[in-house]
């Protein structure tokens, strides 16, 4: 009997032991998983430019392509120029049409003038004479009704040609239009990036508005992610975080800085969370991680606290 006892006694504490087993595994199981849980999910994002035409017509030089780096102020397309230079040339055409007959009233003028300090000097002469008593007084009326008579005749030249000149100013507006509109048919790239489609071909026609390419700044990318409420208190801006991606080796961890927090909540996107977390309100959350190359726009990755 005691023999029995002992063998139900040892039984006993087998049976114990590997229940305590058990649940120390199920407990480091647990602990395990919620280490290994990120505090966030997301995308990776960059700023997309679309460079649009700013003149119409042909272009005649367009050799980009996707995938191709460009640094900014790189000259990228050429939109023929050559009805905008025609019609520069007709305005200077017209200008110089303006100022012949500008030209032609301002000789006028100079003769006008001229005329006038030779009766000005008449009616130096004349009171001269009087002085002398061997001039008259009508003589110096004369004189005076004679200068009074080119000062009119000066006067309304010039008044003749103020519209006239006047007539420069909108010429001279739409040639500074046409300067522009010649200095927009040369594409400058605005930004470094890198292209991402190409719309448009060499030769094909284009006009205003019309996209030719779109370009991102590649070497910096902006990880997207959501965050609870109870995650918000301990993150700030300026925070330095882990960003993880899968790799072939593993998974690839990437430093990132907090630049952006949303000062409002919103429910779980869909394609975040599973169907019970979607109901959560979070915020979302913008990390700047620079780019060795191997992240692409829309990659999923994982925020990982420090």
């Amino acid at each position: 009997m005691k023999q029995i006892s002992n063998q139900n006694k040892s039984l006993r504490i087998n049976t114990f032991l590997k229940s305590l087993i058990l649940i120390l595994v199920f407990t480091l199981i647990s602990c395990k998983e919620e280490e290994q849980k990120a505090d966030a999910y997301g995308n990776f994002e960059a700023t997309e430019t679309t460079i649009s035409a700013e003149a119409n017509g042909k272009l005649l030089s367009f050799t980009i392509e996707e995938g191709q780096k460009l640094k900014k102020g790189a000259v990228v397309a050429l939109i023929d120029t050559i009805p905008l230079y025609l019609k520069k040339a007709q305005l200077r055409a017209s200008k110089t049409v303006v100022y012949s007959k500008s030209k032609t009233i301002l000789s006028q003028v100079s003769v006008l003038e001229s005329k006038k300090q030779g009766a000005l000097r008449n009616k130096t002469r004349i009171e001269n004479l009087i002085r002398e008593n061997a001039g008259t007084q009508k003589q110096l009326d004369d004189i005076n009704d004679q200068i009074d008579v080119i000062d009119q005749q000066i006067k309304a030249a010039r008044i003749q040609d103020r519209p006239i000149l006047k007539g420069v100013n909108p010429i001279n507006a739409q040639m500074q239009l046409l300067n522009d509109q010649i200095k927009k048919s040369t594409i400058i790239n605005p930004i470094n990036g890198t292209v991402l489609t190409k719309y448009a071909e060499q030769n094909e026609l284009t006009n205003f508005g019309k996209p030719l390419y779109k370009i991102a700044d590649l070497s910096t990318m902006e990880f997207k992610g959501y965050i609870s409420e109870k995650q918000l208190s301990n993150i700030i801006i300026g925070d330095t975080v882990t960003i993880k991606i899968d790799g072939i080796d593993g998974d690839k961890n990437f430093d990132g800085k907090v630049s952006w927090i949303s000062s409002e909540a919103e429910f779980t996107p869909k394609i975040i969370q599973t169907k019970e977390e979607r109901v959560n309100l979070v915020y979302a959350i913008k990390i700047k991680v620079k780019n060795d190359g191997t992240i692409k726009i829309g990659m999923p990755a994982e925020m990982w606290v420090k």
